[in-house]
């Protein structure tokens, strides 16, 4: 693949007055949302109310609680009507996902939202939500069959009676940081190699004015990053490293907020080599790296009044004669040394030099993304991710922000005495426990080390991820999760006022 798509969202256009049968006309297909409890005034006020009202009487989708129909206009207009009712934000965007689902099914250009009977955060809170569902259906990811068979899909969105209008900026820019998450996250790994991805990134947050610098190997080992360079060296090339992203808006120098994500290309076990299911879709464990880039663009989209960097380490873990082995003992860029128990848990020895440079930057909130442990995946299922920090106060504010997003989370304990666990006779500190157990909080606890007590610190280990048939609005098996969750815990939140609140 050489280029980039455009990422190019939805036109979107509000309707303030009643819409008239030439607005009908001139659209694929109308979605109708009413009350659980519609009055029969409401019907009279969408076209075609009375057979509308039968149908819906009729409906046996139980979870949609819908009916389709056709309009009696010479388009033909596809009609669908639901009830809106209310719900947690996780099951209103599955229903959203669900509805727009219903609505594609004869691949409509062009889509219509007439909402009625609502109140106006009702109105604000499915439109919001089908607008979500409806750009992540939109968005196409990567395909590389022979024949490209022309793929109509919607394009075009018109809220009809939008008054007052509802504001979808956070909306958009939410959709396109998950877009962007997933669509890298879909790429194959002969497709995603280290010099493709940079030169990909290159491309694109040169679209949104944010600078880019790569920290290659050799820089990474003036800067002591050996723990980093302990996975990295056994790559075929010498292609991996640190990226470092960078949006200040104007008049400001540095950034209050760092993103950090693990951007592990393929990841093989290393030398304690992983068995074919569990190796196969390892082309997505550089998830991380791509919600830490979404998440950045979609802030820079916004833009936010501070500054947002974002540091993503990228490299394979490959089995190969010069690969790092258990029983290594590595020095990490903070100076830690670091005993090697399983080259399978990469993630945090290339995530353990990240942290530990770009808290070099002083930033007021560290945040982290990554496809850390299996063991957070048995805890919690592919329906939640895990979240820790070193801010017990923070805990409820992350579980409030999933609630909110839709991208639910559990936290986790962060007590000092997991630390038994990773005690080392030789080092510092062992990469992992022997045992396994509880692996996702011991890894948390590892990384603890890396970040200065003095940065509040968030983990987030991406269990969610991936979920076979999609998860809340998102319609495909990669999620993209952590964009959505990140500009929820943001939203009118500055970092130095969020860290004085955490101190």
């Amino acid at each position: 693949m050489k280029n980039l798509p455009d990422f190019e969202l939805l036109r979107i256009s509000q309707m303030g007055g009643q819409p008239t049968r030439r607005t009908f006309d001139a659209l694929d297909h109308v979605l109708i949302i009413l009350p659980n409890n519609p009055p029969d005034a409401l019907f009279r006020r969408a076209p075609q109310g009375a057979q509308l009202k039968r149908l819906l009487r009729r409906a046996r989708t139980t979870d949609l609680d819908s009916a389709s129909t056709r309009l009696n206009n010479t388009r033909a207009t596809g009609i669908t009507v639901a009830k809106f009712d209310e719900r947690s934000a996780f099951a209103q965007l599955t229903w959203a996902r669900k509805l727009i689902a219903q609505c594609s099914q004869e691949k409509p250009s062009s889509l219509g939202m007439l909402i009625l009977g609502l109140n106006e955060q009702q109105r604000t809170s499915a439109v919001e939500a089908l607008v979500a569902a409806a750009e992540a259906a939109a968005f196409e990811l990567p395909s590389f069959k022979s024949e490209q068979k022309p793929r109509s899909r919607l394009k075009r969105i018109r809220i009809l009676a939008s008054k007052p209008r509802v504001n979808l900026d956070t909306v958009r820019a939410q959709a396109l940081g998950n877009n962007i998450a997933r669509w890298f996250t879909a790429l194959p790994p002969n497709e995603l190699d280290a010099k493709n991805y940079r030169r990909f990134i290159k491309a694109l947050v040169a679209r949104h004015g944010i600078r880019m610098t790569m920290l290659g190997e050799s820089k990474l080992a003036e800067l002591g990053a050996n723990a980093f360079l302990a996975v990295s060296q056994g790559n075929a090339k010498r292609d991996a490293g640190i990226i470092q992203l960078r949006y200040r808006p104007r008049g400001i120098n540095d950034a209050d907020l760092v993103l950090v994500g693990k951007g592990i290309l393929f990841d093989t076990g290393g030398t304690n080599l992983k068995p074919f299911k569990s190796m196969l879709d390892m082309h997505m464990d550089m998830e991380g790296s791509a919600v830490a880039l979404g998440t950045l663009i979609a802030l820079a989209t916004l833009e936010v009044p501070y500054g947002v960097d974002a540091w993503l380490p990228i490299t394979e873990n490959r089995l190969s004669a010069t690969a790092y082995k258990s029983q290594d003992v590595i020095r990490a860029a903070n100076g830690t040394t670091i005993q090697i128990i399983h080259t399978d848990a990469e993630g945090r020895m290339v995530l353990a030099d990240t942290l530990a440079l770009a808290a070099r930057e002083n930033p007021k909130l560290l945040i982290d993304y990554a496809t850390l442990t299996g063991t957070c995946v048995s805890a919690l299922t592919e329906l939640y991710s895990g979240v820790f920090t070193n801010r017990l106060k923070a805990n409820p504010m992350l579980y409030e922000a999933g609630a909110l997003s839709g991208e639910r989370v559990w936290p986790f304990p962060m007590d000092e005495d997991f630390d038994e666990m990773l005690r080392s006779e030789v080092a510092d500190i062992k990469q992992c426990s022997e045992a396994g157990y509880g692996d996702h909080i011991l890894a948390a606890r590892f990384l603890s080390k890396f970040v200065p007590e003095e940065i509040p610190w968030i983990h987030i280990d991406l269990s969610a991820g991936q979920h076979k048939g999609g998860l809340a609005h998102i319609p495909s098996e990669i999620t993209g999760f952590g964009v959505k969750l990140t500009l929820e815990l943001m939203r009118n939140r500055d970092p130095s006022k969020l860290a004085e609140k955490l101190s």
